[in-house]
């Protein structure tokens, strides 16, 4: 049997998972969306790589975490690597383009830009609380324009003429639509508008005050949009390179850690995960001043895992399985 190793990225709007071979080779992917509810994505995203695994020649090793959900769900799966979605897209992103220079991120309802030198993250930013310049805000768009986001790109592209909207937060962006809307703009023009905002946002906002330099390689499930790469490209006047898994970068990075780790896991990986019930229940300590909110993991009824307190005093013994 050959080694393989389990990443699984849990955001807000989509989970993903790859399982990768010894050579970084991603040999399964799975990727979801999450519906408000990451344990029962984590166990969907691993019942399909289950599937489109071939277990006569792959054993799973080892398992990383990323994302939002990256404790809970790690703690779901036995994890050796729980890791923040900067380090996890970094190194996924440096394995593939070892030269990379400047890495730009837009997903469901974040976005980040991680500035890279000598194959290292220097530099990073995340967005704010708001969300004009991510794929939630494209999606909503799509919608009040009666389309399909999937379609915005290919009429993105068709545009000679993208109109000028406001996209630095949702509320201006949807006025400002609906005003082109009433004046008779081409949908091809508020489209390509909307995807020439979207950049701009992420470049006055999350880019802001950073270095971007080239090679620059475009990541998250808005790389996906030809109409946003374009828009990118004409903003910064030099090429942006989207991978066909692209999207999966965190997950792959989790992947890459993962077979890197020395930790042993206490457990064989096992696929059955699936079919286990967990709950998470948060608890107030009141052994000292205090007062830590301790989040408490439940498999089956049996806790598996707790953090939150920030002294020994609000340790909670978990199970070893």
């Amino acid at each position: 049997m050959k080694d393989a190793y389990l990443g699984l990225d849990t955001g807000s709007i989509s989970t993903k998972g790859v399982v990768i071979d010894a050579d970084g080779t991603i040999v399964a992917r799975s990727y979801l969306w999450t519906e408000g509810n990451p344990t029962e994505a984590a166990q969907r995203v691993v019942r399909e790589l289950e599937q489109a695994l071939d277990h006569t020649v792959y054993q799973v090793r080892a398992v990383g975490t990323t994302g939002s959900a990256r404790r809970l769900v790690g703690a779901m799966l036995g994890a050796v690597v729980v890791k923040n979605e900067i380090t996890a897209h970094a190194v996924g992103t440096t394995r593939l383009h070892p030269d990379v220079r400047t890495i730009l991120e837009i997903g469901g309802q974040d976005s980040k830009i991680i500035c890279v030198d000598g194959g290292i993250a220097v530099d990073y930013a995340m967005n704010t609380l708001c969300a004009a310049g991510t794929g939630s805000f494209l999606s909503s768009q799509a919608h009040r324009l009666g389309l399909e986001v999937e379609q915005f790109g290919e009429i993105a592209l068709s545009s000679e003429h993208p109109a000028n909207i406001a996209a630095r937060c949702t509320v201006f962006a949807e006025s400002d639509l609906v005003h082109k809307i009433q004046m008779g703009y081409a949908r091809e023009d508020i489209v390509a508008g909307l995807c020439k905002a979207v950049a701009a946002n992420y470049l006055n906002n999350v880019g802001k005050g950073k270095r971007i330099v080239a090679p620059v390689v475009f990541q998250g499930g808005v790389s996906k949009n030809a109409g946003v790469v374009r828009a990118f490209e004409d903003a910064l006047g030099i090429p942006v390179l989207v991978d066909a898994d692209g999207h999966l970068m965190g997950a792959y990075g989790a992947a890459l850690l993962a077979a890197d780790s020395p930790v042993i896991p206490k457990r064989p990986f096992s696929f059955d995960v699936g079919s286990f019930e967990f709950k998470t229940r948060e608890v107030e300590c009141a052994k000292c001043a205090n007062h830590c909110e301790v989040i408490c993991v439940y498999q089956d009824g049996t806790i598996i895992d707790s953090w939150g307190n920030r002294c020994e005093k609000g340790a909670v013994k978990v199970s070893s399985r």
